[in-house]
Order: C-alpha cells, then structure tokens, then sequence
C-alpha cells in the first residue's frame, strides 16, 4: 500500500474471454470471475471459470470471487482451479485461514469488508495479519437477502479512508465506481486499487468505452 504511484484497477464479474481480454486490452491490471453467490451479477459455474482461466496467459491477474465460509470449502473450490487471489465475499474464522495458505501458498487471500460503520473497522484490523489485501465493499451480509456486494452502491468513503490508513495490507475500493465518480473516490480514499463492474457496463456487457473513460479518469486522481 505505502509508497504506490499507480492505482490499480480490476474488473469484476467477467463472463467470457473475450470480456477479459478487453478489459486487459483497456489496461486493467486484474480481472474478476464469480462464483456461486447468494446475489449480485456475473456468477458462472466452476467450470466456466476454470475455462477462463485456461485461455488466458499465465501473467494475467485473475481472482475468483467465492462466497464460501470455511476454509476447507475454500480449498476444495480452489482445487478446481488456480488463479492468483481468491476473494472471500464472507467471513471465516481466523484459524481458516492458515489452512487454506496450508493448501495453496501460491493463491492471495483477499477478504471483503462491507464498509457499513465504525465497526468495519474493527473487522478491518482483525484479518489484515492474516490476508495479502483487503477489499471494502457495499453490502449488507446481515440481512435477510443477504448481499455480499455487487450492489452498483456507494458507501461511505471516510470510513474507507480511515481503514487505508490503519492496516499494513493493500486496500483496493469497490461499490458503485464508474467514470463519473471515480477520480473523487481514489483522492477521498487513496487506495491501492480499485474494483469496478456494473459501471462498466450497458445492459450488462462490458464496454469499451466507459473502460478507457474509467481509465483516463483514473488518472486524474491525485494521489
């Protein structure tokens, strides 16, 4: 996080190859691929996502999204396939953790936190020993419907801020970022990078030009 010149940015719930491949295309430095989840857009199946993740070059960064609450279900999943980082959407307990570096040293663990409060804070400060980054979201995985992000939602950015500046891991910025908002997100929030979906998209596919928007207005952020 310290020290970082270039906002990173990855782009989230990737359907097909060709959607990956233009995201690259456009200058994302990631993409993300979601598995099942209780809601939000761009889930594929296990399958899919290993299909994915075969076409593609060995030095893209590719996540997977999993929505899986214990560590040995979080291994079994990544017995499947091998991205980068495996983005945990819930919690799990401390100990799993350990267990699934145990199983797939070579795979990031990035953890979500809901930004809901002064207690995603808290949260916050919990995992950071135990994971590579930290990714806040919108979401509210107390409800009835549970959400677990992709909500198109901003949340409050102050508490963001406050998060990037008490935990040593990277910190990337989701919910509801797109052209218009971004540039004031990464100068409210400084992160490490951020993580962009529905923003990106008309009705529902990823477009190239609200991409190369989102980029050059990335760009204008002072960081």
């Amino acid at each position: 996080m310290f020290g970082s010149t270039h906002t990173r940015l990855k782009v989230c719930c990737i359907s097909s190859i060709e959607e990956a491949l233009l995201a690259i295309e456009c200058g994302a430095d990631s993409i993300g691929l979601v598995s099942s989840m209780p809601s939000g857009p761009g889930v594929l199946s296990d399958q899919k996502i290993a299909e994915i993740i075969d076409e593609l070059s060995a030095d893209i960064g590719v996540w997977v999204l999993t929505s899986k609450a214990s560590g040995q279900e979080i291994v079994d999943q990544l017995n499947l396939y091998k991205p980068k980082k495996i983005q945990l959407v819930d919690q799990i307990p401390l100990e799993d953790y350990s267990l699934i570096r145990k199983h797939h040293p070579e795979v990031e663990i990035v953890q979500v936190i809901h930004v809901e409060g002064k207690a995603s804070l808290d949260l916050a400060k919990s995992v950071d020993p135990f994971v590579d980054a930290i990714l806040l979201d919108s979401g509210n995985p107390q409800a009835l419907a549970r959400s677990l992000g992709g909500t198109g939602q901003t949340h409050d950015w102050a508490f963001s801020r406050e998060i990037v500046d008490s935990v040593r891991s990277d910190v990337y910025l989701a919910g509801g970022l797109k052209p218009a908002n971004i540039t004031s997100a990464i100068g409210k929030v400084k992160p490490y990078g951020v993580d962009a979906c529905s923003g990106l998209r008309v009705d529902g596919s990823l477009e190239k030009d609200l991409l190369k928007s989102f980029m050059a207005n990335m760009a204008r952020a002072i960081l």
